[in-house]
């Protein structure tokens, strides 16, 4: 699609977009000014075709709001959500079906426009437990007896933070059963053209999923200091950190991807500071490393 923030014609099975779309601060940078805070998917939808869900990881939505952002978007706009963090987190996969059905439930309503959902798990730390560090066997087998149970209901994707762990046996378990691995811009993880360089396969699922989150700690913190030196408005409003280098080997990379897989891609404001802006730089970098 053509936009403003999205200038260039993608390949249609590149669908790129950001995480949430609810930022009070987007309301100038992206959003109008004059927009009511209830517009914001129905304008969003018109620049990206697709958008990560964020809000979803912390609370459950009902059936009311995923309705409403289903009349407010074209069919052919795609919804990824978080899974709640009461599912991943708080009970690390093993807390009642109850909770899980709640969810599946909850977005039943956007009906064709329900993209993927992520199960994000969180990094586990050498000092916390140094085995799981290293080979993640604990949530392997929870994940396992997760997927017996809940494969198939919907297009699940996977997203671990513990790079060690893409050695060993997790991406087989998700290739048995359909779940892609989410690829990740993140500290922690290996870019993707290391993992094809170290001869590693990431595409476990029917689709790539990529997700751009950088460095939590650091952006927060440079954030901060432009915002007190008067060099910036508060919040997340315009790139403060260049990530084009780093963004070039994403674009490379993802042209064999993209010839085996739809690829979704998801900007986070931690990533360089302001969501739109990095799908935009995106955008431009495909079309002029593409065409």
């Amino acid at each position: 699609m053509r936009s403003e923030w999205l200038p260039v014609d993608l390949p249609p099975d590149l669908l790129v977009g950001t995480s949430s779309f609810s930022w009070p601060e987007w309301h100038g940078p992206f959003y109008p000014p004059e927009l009511p805070v209830g517009e914001r998917i129905a304008f969003y939808a018109t620049q990206f075709p697709t958008v990560e869900v964020d809000s979803s990881f912390y609370r459950c939505p009902t059936r009311a709001q995923t309705s409403r952002w289903a009349r407010l978007t074209p069919e052919s706009f795609r919804f990824a959500l978080k899974v709640p963090r009461a599912i991943t987190h708080d009970t690390a996969l093993t807390g009642p079906d109850t909770d899980v059905a709640e969810f599946l439930d909850a977005v039943a309503p956007l009906g064709p426009r329900l993209g993927p959902c992520l199960l994000q798990f969180p990094y586990v730390a050498r000092g916390a437990d140094a085995d799981e560090y290293r080979h993640g066997d604990r949530l392997r087998e929870s994940l396992a007896r997760w997927l017996d149970r809940w494969s198939g209901q919907a297009q699940w994707v996977v997203e671990v933070r513990n790079a060690a762990w893409l050695e060993g046996p997790l991406p087989a378990l998700l290739a048995e059963y359909g779940v892609s691995l989410a690829l990740t811009a993140y500290y922690t993880m290996p870019s993707l053209a290391s993992m094809l360089r170290d001869g590693l396969d990431p595409l476990t699922g029917p689709l790539a999923y990529v997700r751009f989150l950088g460095h939590h700690k650091q952006l927060d913190a440079r954030n901060a200091e432009l915002i007190a030196e008067g060099a910036k408005p508060k919040g997340y409003t315009e790139l403060i950190v260049d990530r084009e280098a780093e963004m070039r080997g994403w674009v490379d990379a993802l042209l064999p991807v993209l010839t085996r897989r739809s690829t979704w891609c998801y900007f986070n404001n931690h990533y360089a500071g302001f969501g739109p802006g990095s799908a935009r730089l995106f955008a431009r970098l495909w079309d002029e490393i593409h065409g």
